[in-house]
């Protein structure tokens, strides 16, 4: 295989967000960080739950096969996630993830957190995600044999020669963004999206990590994973 090739095999399309830059509307179809601005009449939250997200998938140019038949999902999370409780391989417990199939049964109930200063995502769509190379459980062994060739038989680098750019951003399909050595739940549960600290949203995640989420549509059941410098 030669670069271009390894290229077309590994890229994916993926939604990112880029935080704030314009006027919000507070409209059905706007995503956020570090608010929820819709619910159902009824629904409850445990107050140990801050608001710190709301992404409409009805519309985005990239959706994951995994979450289409949502058009909006809104993420809770306990901040006492932070005390120590990190290294666990499971942090759905600390989460309180919505998913809604019709906006019709929507309310406005403007929740805004307590710890993010919130605002308005603009979607975008990219065509080039890459794994970090220290995710080896995205690269195939065949693909990864035909990089580490290339990198001793003519001096490429997958840093500067495959990948394009990087995403450590907010992210609704692609690649995690792993920092660290990656992790795979298995086929079972695929990545879907991704929430990244967010220094205009004044969001760290211990020192610029990130929040993975898994996605097991059978289940519907969630595994959440997190990584940091």
């Amino acid at each position: 295989m030669n670069i271009t090739q390894i290229k077309d095999a590994l890229f994916k399309q993926a939604t990112i967000f880029q935080t704030g830059g314009f006027r919000p509307t507070e409209k059905l179809g706007e995503s956020w960080i570090g608010k929820v601005l819709w619910g159902k009449e009824g629904e409850t939250i445990s107050s140990n739950y801050d608001p710190i997200c709301t992404l409409f998938l009805d519309g985005l140019p990239y959706v994951p096969k995994e979450l289409k038949r949502y058009q909006l999902l809104t993420i809770y999370m306990d901040f006492d996630v932070f005390n120590n409780n990190l290294k666990k391989h499971n942090l759905a417990s600390y989460f309180k993830i919505n998913g809604y199939t019709n906006l019709d049964e929507l309310q406005k109930i403007n929740e805004q957190s307590s710890k993010l200063k919130p605002f308005p995502l603009i979607p975008l769509f990219i065509n080039n995600d890459t794994p970090s190379w220290e995710d080896s459980d995205s690269i195939a062994p065949e693909i990864e044999d035909e990089i580490l060739r290339l990198e001793s038989e003519e001096d490429m680098e997958y840093y500067e020669d495959i990948v394009e750019d990087a995403y450590p951003t907010h992210k609704i399909g692609g690649y995690p963004s792993f920092i660290q050595s990656g992790v795979s739940f298995g086929e079972d549960y695929p990545f879907v999206f991704q929430i990244s600290s967010d220094a205009k949203a004044k969001f760290n995640i211990v020192d610029s990590g990130s929040f993975y989420f898994f996605y097991n549509q059978e289940k519907q059941d969630w595994i959440v994973y997190c990584d940091f410098y």
